[in-house]
C-alpha cells in the first residue's frame, strides 16, 4: 500500500486536525499504532511539524470525512500529480564547469569538424547559437577560447565522444580512425620474445646443460 511521503508529521497533521482515529491514522502512515499515540500525547522524541497531506495531494477532504463518519473506514491515499520528467533538452552541467564549455566545443569543431552542431550541443549541453559562435568565430569571448578536451575537462564521457565520433563518420561516408601507432612496436616485441625463447630451448637441449622448466615439460 502506498504511503505518505513523510508519515510520522503527515501523521502528526491528521492528530491534530481530523477526528481519524489512531487506528485509521497509523495504518493510511505505515506506523504503529503507539507511534501515533506518542505523537498525539506529545511524547515523541522530537515535536513534529505537521504536513497536510490534502496540500500534497495524498489524500481528500472527501477521504478523511468517510473515515470520521466511519472508524472501520481505510483511507485510500490519493494519486498525486505527475511528476514533470524531463526527456529533452540540454544535459545540465555544474556552474564551476560551464565556463569550460566555449573550449571544449572548440576542440571538437578542430579535431572532428565532422560532428554536426547539433549532435555538439547534445554531447556538451550547449545551444546552436553558441556553436556557431565559435565556429565563426564571433564569440564575444572568442579571444580567450583555448581548445581543450571535453572529456578531460569532465564536460562529457570518453564513450559518449567516440559514439559521436563514430556517427558522424559513418554518416559522412568516413571510414573510422584506427590507431596503428603501437602496431610497429607490438610487432618487435613479439619477435623478440619469440627469439628469447628459441635461444632459451636451444640452451636447455645442448649437453650438460641445467634443465629449465621449459625443457621438464617437453621431456
Amino acid at each position: 500500500m502506498a504511503q505518505p511521503l513523510m508519515p510520522h508529521a503527515t501523521a502528526s497533521w491528521l492528530v491534530d486536525n481530523t477526528a481519524l482515529s489512531f487506528e485509521q491514522i497509523a495504518e493510511f502512515c505505515g506506523l504503529h499504532i503507539l507511534e501515533v499515540q506518542a505523537i498525539a500525547d506529545d511524547t515523541a522524541a522530537t515535536k513534529l511539524t505537521g504536513r497536510d497531506p490534502v496540500r500534497a495531494h495524498e489524500l481528500t477532504m472527501e477521504e478523511i470525512e468517510k473515515g470520521q463518519a466511519d472508524p472501520d473506514y481505510r483511507l485510500k491515499m490519493s494519486k498525486g500529480p505527475d511528476q514533470v520528467r524531463r526527456t529533452k533538452g540540454p544535459r545540465y552541467t555544474p556552474v564551476s564547469k560551464r565556463q569550460d564549455k566555449p573550449d571544449g566545443i572548440a576542440w571538437i569543431i578542430r579535431n572532428h569538424p565532422e560532428i554536426s552542431d547539433g549532435a555538439i550541443g547534445k554531447l556538451i549541453g550547449t545551444t546552436r547559437n553558441t556553436i556557431a559562435a565559435i565556429r565563426d568565430r564571433t564569440h564575444w569571448n572568442i579571444a580567450n577560447i583555448v581548445p581543450k578536451d571535453p572529456v578531460t575537462l569532465g564536460l562529457t564521457t570518453q564513450r559518449e565522444l567516440d559514439a559521436a565520433v563514430a556517427k558522424a563518420a559513418k554518416a559522412a561516408g568516413i571510414e573510422a580512425p584506427v590507431d596503428t601507432r603501437l602496431e610497429g612496436d607490438r610487432e618487435a616485441l613479439i619477435e623478440q620474445l619469440r627469439a628469447e625463447r628459441e635461444a632459451a630451448s636451444r640452451e636447455a637441449d645442448e649437453p650438460g646443460a641445467e634443465p629449465t622448466p621449459d625443457s621438464i615439460f617437453r621431456s
